[in-house]
């Protein structure tokens, strides 16, 4: 049987707000929909690689049962990007940074992978914000990432577990 296992990696510019709850909710869905042959990660830009998740991520996430506590930023690299098969970035500066290292061919502006080139708009920014544009986020996020893998799983014929 042909490998369909792949390698998700969302990415935003500190990997402390989106990116991470964006991989929070692929993780999730990936445990709903047991989709034994997704993994996912995140990476940023200009991440620090010692950072945990926002304040606001942390406590939406936590609002959804979901644990962003031991979230550590990570830096994008051409490694990173080398060992992902699709790379879903928030804004179009980012899709450039990833087409730039090499990944060209395999990444896309997460709004329009999600609905197949029909919306092509960056992720709303909640760093800075009070908390409800953090749920704002985290809601845009998980219709995006739940149509994203919509895509993935038929792109790919992705089994259950």
């Amino acid at each position: 049987m042909p490998d369909t296992s792949r390698r998700v990696l969302f990415v935003c510019t500190g990997n402390t707000c989106r990116s991470p709850m964006a991989e929070v909710i692929g993780r999730m869905l990936v445990e709903q929909r047991k989709l034994s042959d997704v993994t996912v990660a995140s990476a940023g830009v200009a991440a620090d690689d010692i950072s945990g998740a926002s304040e606001g991520s942390l406590l939406i996430a936590m609002e959804h049962g979901l644990d962003l506590s031991r979230h550590r930023s990570r830096q994008l690299s051409p490694a990173l990007i080398a060992e992902s098969d699709l790379i879903l970035t928030m804004s179009p500066s980012h899709l450039v940074a990833v087409e730039g290292m090499g990944g060209q061919g395999k990444s896309y502006l997460l709004s329009a992978f999600a609905t197949n080139g029909e919306s092509a708009r960056p992720v709303s920014d909640p760093i800075g914000g009070d908390i409800t544009i953090y749920r704002d986020t985290f809601d845009e996020l998980h219709v995006l990432t739940g149509r994203a893998f919509d895509r993935l799983a038929a792109d790919q014929g992705l089994r259950s577990r």
